[in-house]
């Protein structure tokens, strides 16, 4: 199997000026033609370096990616790397100057004397045509690796992959494919997860399943790899089968769904309306939502009712309840989705009340402390959860969480 490496390069990158988009977009094209990236290096404008990173992804991989360092001034020193790392030297390509040349006649401007470096590339290499940018790529077949860099800005980067280069990875990937799926999962963290499944998890692996997490979601990646499409197809869906079969109600959905998808997929399906009252959330639950097109088929009122005296002449949540109890409690996140489905006459309503911080709790009520209201006909269900992080992080794992409550409701 043919494997890839991916070497960024950039001063602004190690400084974080810059955030490095083209490893990420060259994983996910590579990978859709067979060819998974299984190492990443990230170096600054120094011959050396980029060397050294050559050498280091040359060891890993059969092809191997430079993006960066191709442009016309001083710091721009990928073209001699890799010249040095090929053991050659580099050329002026009259052809490549008059394309560069005509690039700023075109657009009624004098070639800066800067820019003919730009024509230079190492000896027995291929350029690469730049249609939207001075810097052309190069490419070069050395020692059975195939050694490509690429512009760093990530509009000339894309075209000149999709023009230049994917032709000639089709070809030398030939004999392999990969099928990639993917589960999403809410309600058990990445731990609970990998003992559940066991020996499915194992390194080495063929079909490979990978945990990620994010905000209380779990991405469950499997990729299968075999000789043809329809093998590769085979053992991703043997797994997908496993999976579900020992994760049960843990998967919500598939590739990229989000909870709020999956939810509003069902209200859509049954028909069915929902309103929710938010706290904590400050609307959070609401946006999530209504990010979905068509929304407006299932969602038909929110209410962020931040205060009590919100609580109760918006959602008639009675007075003596707030002060009995306090606002962060079950009784009021239960009076808040009852008031809340009455006023709205939806068929659902989910009343979020917490403590999202840094301040505002005691020993106990700590932060992180929410209670989660989903009512509907058949009664009101309400839970208590902490959750932990920051404020940010604490409103949208309890948004989150109610869409994961709403959507087990509803399998009932």
């Amino acid at each position: 199997m043919k494997r890839a490496s991916i070497i960024s390069i950039g001063n602004e990158l190690l400084s974080g000026q810059t955030v490095d988009t083209n490893a990420a977009n060259l994983g996910e094209r590579l990978l859709s033609i067979g060819i998974p990236v299984v190492s990443s290096y990230t170096t600054g404008d120094d011959i050396d370096s980029i060397i050294r990173s050559f050498n280091l992804a040359s060891s890993d991989a059969d092809l191997i990616f430079a993006t960066g360092g191709l442009g016309p001034t001083d710091d721009d020193v990928t073209r001699q790397a890799f010249a040095k790392f090929l053991s050659t030297e580099l050329q002026l390509q009259k052809e490549l100057l008059q394309k560069i040349q005509n690039f700023f006649i075109s657009r009624n401007r004098q070639m800066p004397s800067k820019n003919k470096v730009q024509a230079y590339i190492p000896a027995g290499s291929k350029a690469l045509a730049n249609n939207l940018g001075t810097a052309p790529g190069i490419m070069a077949e050395a020692k059975g690796k195939l050694l490509i860099a690429l512009p760093g800005v990530p509009s000339e980067m894309k075209q000149m992959f999709e023009e230049s280069v994917l032709p000639e990875l089709q070809r030398f990937a030939g004999g392999q494919a990969v099928v990639i799926r993917k589960l999403k999962c809410f309600g058990a963290g990445e731990s609970n997860i990998a003992e559940l499944l066991g020996p499915l998890m194992q390194r080495g692996r063929n079909p490979l399943i990978n945990c990620t997490a994010s905000c209380g979601v779990i991405t469950l990646t499997i990729t299968a790899t075999a000789k043809d499409k329809d093998k590769a197809q085979q053992m991703a869906e043997k797994d997908e089968k496993s999976l579900r079969n020992k994760l049960g109600e843990l998967v919500y959905g598939t590739e990229d769904q989000t909870l709020a998808e999956v939810v509003g997929e069902k209200l859509a399906q049954q028909k069915k309306t929902i309103a929710v009252a938010e706290s904590c959330t400050g609307g959070c639950l609401a946006k999530l939502l209504t990010d979905i097109p068509g929304a407006s088929r299932y969602f038909t009122h929110g209410w962020v009712t931040y205060s009590n005296s919100a609580k109760t002449s918006e959602l008639g949540v009675p007075a003596h309840l707030i002060e009995k109890h306090g606002s962060v409690s079950e009784q009021v996140a239960q009076a808040m989705a009852q008031g809340a489905r009455k006023r709205a006459g939806t068929a659902f309503a989910i009343g979020v009340t917490g403590i999202a911080g840094p301040t505002g709790a005691s020993e106990q009520k700590p932060v992180g402390l929410v209670y989660i209201s989903v009512d509907s006909d058949n009664g009101c269900e309400t839970k208590r959860f902490i959750f932990s992080g920051g404020r940010g992080t604490i409103r949208l794992r309890a948004a989150q969480t109610a869409l994961n409550m709403f959507r087990l409701k509803m399998r009932y």
